[in-house]
Order: C-alpha cells, then structure tokens, then sequence
C-alpha cells in the first residue's frame, strides 16, 4: 500500500470549497491528474442536480464516488480494469477553521494492488496534489470576494 497526503488552509468557509470541488465540470481547467470526469451529480433518490445528498453516476470505467458528505467529505474509489491490479481510493476532508470562516482541506491517496509499486510515483504526486489544492483554494478564494 501507497499513500500520499497535502494540506492546504483556505480563506473560504467549507460550504464554498465544497461547491469549488464538487464543480466536476470544471475538472479539466485545474486538475493535471484528472482530466475528465464524465457524468452527473444526482440525487441518490434520482431527483434534483444539487442536492445534499447526492451520488455520483460514474462513466462505465472509471473513477465512482464512494462517500459524498458536503461539506465535508467527498472519496471516489477507481480501478485500472482488472481488481486489485492497480485500485486507488481518493479522498477530500474539509475541516472548518477560524470560527468557520476558512476551511483546512486535507486530500489523500491510496493505491493498492500488485502494480502499486511500479505506477505510484510518490514526488510526481506530491506535487500534483499540491498543485490541485492550490487550484481549489484559489477558485474558492474567488468565489468569496465576488
């Protein structure tokens, strides 16, 4: 097992980083590890788009929400193909901080599997995970002053 974690303390309460990172449209623009999410926030009752409580409807391979508790937690688990081959569980923790007005977001990996050892590049990762931090603060920090 591989893991690797990043903080980050936002100016944002946690409610607004959650709509920052819930955008998984807006993916492409910021994350240099996922370039796509394909597919819709939902209700888990089937009804409205954003809803509290809500699922999300993977494409057929590909990252699946496993937990989703705005505003704070959000994990996908994702499988290259075959299970236990190269499996990686993602997470989001947002903890409010500063009487609730700023957020410290904690986002952590997992990967297991037989070709953990040979896919899992720890100091690539490190700095993209410090990267996406960053891109969710400061699309939050925007959110804020607008």
């Amino acid at each position: 097992m591989n893991q690797i974690e990043a903080f980050v303390e936002i100016d944002a309460p946690p409610d607004v980083v959650w709509d920052a990172l819930i955008a998984f449209d807006t993916y492409p623009e910021w994350d240099p590890l996922t370039r796509t999410i394909e597919g819709v926030a939902v209700d888990a009752t089937g009804g409205s788009e954003r809803s509290d409580a809500f699922a999300y409807r993977p494409r057929p391979i590909g990252p699946t929400v496993v937990a989703a508790e705005p505003p704070r937690r959000l994990a996908w688990h994702d499988r290259l193909v075959v299970p236990f081959a190269f499996d990686r569980y993602h997470e989001f923790h947002l903890e409010p901080i500063g009487d609730g007005r700023r957020t410290r977001l904690l986002q952590r990996e997992t990967v297991r599997g037989a070709l953990a050892g040979l896919a899992f590049d720890e100091a690539r990762l490190e700095r993209a995970f410090v990267a996406m931090n960053e891109a969710i603060a400061t699309r939050a920090e925007r959110r804020i002053a607008a």
